[in-house]
């Protein structure tokens, strides 16, 4: 019997399943895998996310399903189509990504995005306890919701990430500011930030000594400037000159020096870190008023209440106002003028805790198993766990290491 010849078409088809075929990406899947929720930020004129695409990424292969509503990246310059081939799914509407059962944002919940979270949920955002009241945490505990302030968390040596990250943006794009509105078309003094060969360098009078203040002095020493560093604590201004590597104008707040010191300042920058959560303020009207016409106040510590007298929340739509011919700068979310490095950053420590919870058994088990980690666990399942909080509003509280305890 004759056999049957083989077209050449025939032959070639066979060949092709010789050659690699285009397939999908294949992901872990199992009980512990997160389901993940990127809203889009509505408060405050946000424009930063907490993951972004490259994260994402790595948790989708990691078995994690993350949702991203629609224009979520879009002022952090990350498009829906970025996401969307880093293989998380694109939702519509807030409705849709407030289903998922992390949340995941930059800004506290607002009015409206309470309307649509369900019971049971854990989001991880900021906490800024100077702008919430006390029905904030009455909704969050009538929701069941175990709401973890991305402030407070600390990492594995006591220190706390995200603050330190944001404080480095902050303390690097500060000066930027501070040269914009000492320019004559922003109705400033008229001087360069810094100093040029016969002209007295700009004075600038940074108060507190963290974070913030180490990168906005690194950047005013870079430009010249004549830097004056005042704090309430003396370790914190040692450790400030130890960092900076050289020697440095510090001196502990007294009313006199300080006083004397905003008075002949072109730019004063509050930096003062929060005391039980609320920044002290240590600059009166007075003090205010005795300074230069087109001087420069930044507030950095608006947030969290203001070093200043004077200061009152502005926005990036409108950032700056007048007092005594002094124009203060009181923005409460100075890293989203850079959306998208503070995203990146944001996402740098976020995307580490979300592959460990993943890996350890989900978020319950990430607090109970690190205390570093529930630090920053401030109410859970109904119940305020932060003494401050409770204490502030007058609200019951449960201490979560009392609940620790009772699993071991």
């Amino acid at each position: 019997m004759a056999q049957p010849q083989i077209t050449g078409f025939e032959e070639l088809a066979k060949q092709s399943v010789l050659y690699p075929q285009e397939s999908l990406l294949a992901t872990r899947k199992n009980q512990n895998s997160l389901n993940i929720g990127l809203p889009r930020e509505i408060s405050l004129q946000e424009n930063r996310i907490a993951l972004t695409p490259d994260a994402v990424s790595i948790l989708v292969r990691n078995g994690h399903e993350v949702w991203v509503e629609k224009n979520a990246g879009k002022g952090a310059n990350f498009s829906d189509h970025e996401y969307s081939e880093a293989g998380a799914k694109i939702v519509q509407s807030p409705e849709e990504v407030y289903q998922a059962n992390l949340i995941l944002k930059v800004e506290p919940l607002v009015e409206e995005e309470f309307n649509f979270i369900k019971a049971g949920t854990t989001v991880i955002s900021a906490l800024n306890l100077p702008s919430l009241e006390k029905k904030y945490f009455e909704k969050l505990n009538q929701s069941k919701i175990t709401g973890i302030g991305y402030e407070l968390v600390e990492d594995q040596v006591g220190g706390k990430p995200i603050i330190r990250a944001m404080g480095e943006i902050a303390g690097s794009t500060v000066l930027l500011i501070a040269a914009e509105y000492l320019s004559s078309p922003s109705g400033g003094r008229g001087i360069i930030l810094g100093g040029i060969t016969g002209v007295p360098p700009t004075k600038i009078v940074i108060l507190g000594a963290g974070t913030v203040a180490e990168y906005a002095t690194r950047a005013a020493i870079g430009f010249g400037a004549d830097v004056k560093i005042f704090d309430k604590h003396i370790y914190r201004l040692q450790r400030l000159k130890y960092s900076i590597g050289q020697n440095l104008y510090t001196s502990i707040i007294d009313s006199d020096t300080l006083a004397e010191a905003i008075s002949r300042a072109d730019v004063v920058i509050g930096t003062m870190r929060a005391e039980n959560g609320t920044s002290p303020m240590v600059v009166t009207k007075d003090m205010v008023s005795q300074m230069k016409a087109g001087s420069v106040i930044i507030d950095v510590s608006i947030d969290q209440g203001g070093s200043f007298e004077t200061s009152k929340m502005t926005t990036h739509k409108n950032p700056i106002f007048k007092y005594s011919d002094v124009i203060h700068y009181c923005v409460p979310n100075i890293p989203s003028r850079v959306a998208n490095t503070a995203s990146t950053a944001l996402s740098n420590v976020f995307l580490p805790f979300l592959l460990q919870t993943g890996t350890i058994g989900g978020i319950e088990e990430m607090i109970y198993a690190n205390r570093w980690f529930m630090k920053g666990v401030y109410c859970h399942k109904g119940t305020l766990t932060n003494s401050h909080i409770a204490r502030s509003f007058n609200m019951r509280y449960k201490d979560l290491t009392l609940l620790l305890a009772a699993r071991m």
